[in-house]
């Protein structure tokens, strides 16, 4: 018994300890961007108006298809409504002058039926009808850019990630070679061959990188997070990253790509413009089709029933039936030109959206020139970096030289690594850049 005890202990510890572990995930970029449309906050949102969309044209759809309604009424009269009539109404030969009182009906009704009703033709319903699915396009369309927008932010926060990992390898890589130095430096200062600047210059230059360090690793930790949170994963959970930065930026090296042209009616924002365009006109149409008359019909069919006695439930009651059909037809005669000016206020409406579906032609032509110049300008300034790094690194190597054999100030080789790191920093920005560049350029272009 008490190891059974024990062993169900170790069951519920163990239990527990699986709970309270973190969920770990590892994507490449390709399928962060995947999971981010599926699980993105904003994703499935979006999803749900689509959703909602369909619903909605269904309901307008329904409005024009068959409606069945029933009702039951139940009246009890505890002191019937009396009405007047002359005293000679029944009898010829009374005061014509008296007042007699009546009571018409039983104390106690009860009716019950139901109402088949359609819409025969009604100019606004067609008008909805087309609305409806235009209606639904926005939100698919909406659905789309929303897509656009969570895959560039997860190629920034994926490149910002790989970004601050890369950046603190570098800072790391040149903290153990300046520690290194540093040490060295001092033991030549002990034997009294240099003078103290000399080792006070690198004090300062790796107090430096240190301080750089730990704000990289902040830095990387926000970046991380912020990662996880567009990807729509807890933001503690476990990530790892398993594209590298200089493979992602091998693979957006594509000159060409910014050569293929554009079509601006394929950009998701101009699809936008030009469905808002349509929904503008449906509205004028709308308007317009309310000068024209609706016809519609009705079928009822029911029973009623009356007693002075709540009987309702007997057998023997006698219930009466009774059913007609009624079509009725509506024309707009005169309304004081108030639809004339609705129809002008819509038609106005519909001009504006004309205007602002050239607006945006237009501005998605100059952002398309502009991510374009920045896209190819990114691909220049990463060769140049990279040669730039190269040079650095065989002038800061030669200075080091030259400081160890003491042919060359502290002030001369802190110079020359101060340079080294920023040709590193930048040669890792130049990188990122082109990711992110290629992605803008790409959302502008809409390419899946």
């Amino acid at each position: 018994m008490k190891n059974k005890t024990v062993l169900i202990l170790l069951m519920l510890v163990g239990l527990m300890q699986a709970q309270e572990q973190k969920q770990t995930y590892s994507f490449s970029l390709q399928q962060a961007i995947d999971h981010a449309l599926q699980n993105n906050y904003a994703a499935i949102n979006a999803n749900r108006d689509i959703d909602a969309a369909k619903q909605k044209k269904w309901e307008t759809t329904a409005a024009g298809l068959p409606q069945i309604s029933g009702s039951a009424s139940y009246l009890n009269n505890f002191d019937f409504t009396l009405q007047g009539i002359s005293g000679n109404a029944f009898n010829p030969n009374a005061d014509p002058n008296s007042i007699s009182l009546v009571a018409f009906g039983t104390k106690q009704s009860m009716n019950s039926s139901l109402t088949l009703s359609q819409l025969l033709f009604d100019g606004s319903y067609i008008v909805a009808l087309q609305a409806s699915k235009t209606y639904l396009k926005y939100y698919e369309n909406a659905k789309q850019k929303n897509n656009t927008e969570i895959k560039e932010m997860v190629i920034n926060a994926y490149g910002n990630v790989l970004l601050a990992q890369e950046s603190i390898a570098i800072l790391e890589k040149n903290k153990a070679t300046l520690s290194k130095t540093l040490s060295d430096t001092k033991e030549t200062y002990k034997n009294g061959l240099i003078e103290e600047e000399n080792v006070e210059q690198l004090q300062i230059t790796l107090s430096s990188i240190e301080s750089n360090l730990n704000n990289t690793r902040r830095l990387l930790d926000i970046a991380q997070k912020m990662l996880k949170f567009t990807l729509g994963i807890e933001v503690n959970s476990e990530l790892t990253l398993t594209d590298k930065l200089d493979n992602l930026t091998v693979s957006n090296l594509d000159l060409a790509f910014s050569q293929s042209g554009f079509e601006v009616t394929n950009n998701i924002s101009y699809q936008m413009a030009s469905n808002f365009q349509e929904q503008r006109s449906l509205e004028l149409k709308l308007q317009k089709s309310k000068a024209l008359p609706t016809l519609a019909a009705a079928v009822n069919f029911g029973y009623n029933s009356f007693s002075n006695d709540f009987s309702f439930a007997d057998s023997k009651q006698k219930w009466n039936k009774f059913s007609n059909m009624g079509v009725s037809l509506s024309v707009p005669i005169f309304s004081s030109f108030g639809r004339s000016a609705k129809t002008q206020q819509a038609k106005i409406a519909f001009e504006q959206a004309k205007t602002q579906l050239t607006q945006t032609e237009q501005q998605l032509k100059l952002q398309y020139e502009k991510a374009k110049s920045e896209y190819e300008f990114s691909i220049e300034e990463y060769a140049t970096t990279k040669s730039n790094l190269n040079l650095a690194q065989r002038i800061e190597k030669k200075q080091q030289i030259k400081f160890t054999e003491g042919l060359s100030s502290s002030f001369d080789f802190s110079e020359a690594q101060r340079q080294l790191y920023t040709a590193q920093q930048n040669y890792l920005q130049s990188m990122v850049n082109i990711i992110n560049k290629k992605a803008a350029l790409e959302k502008i272009i809409n390419k899946n």
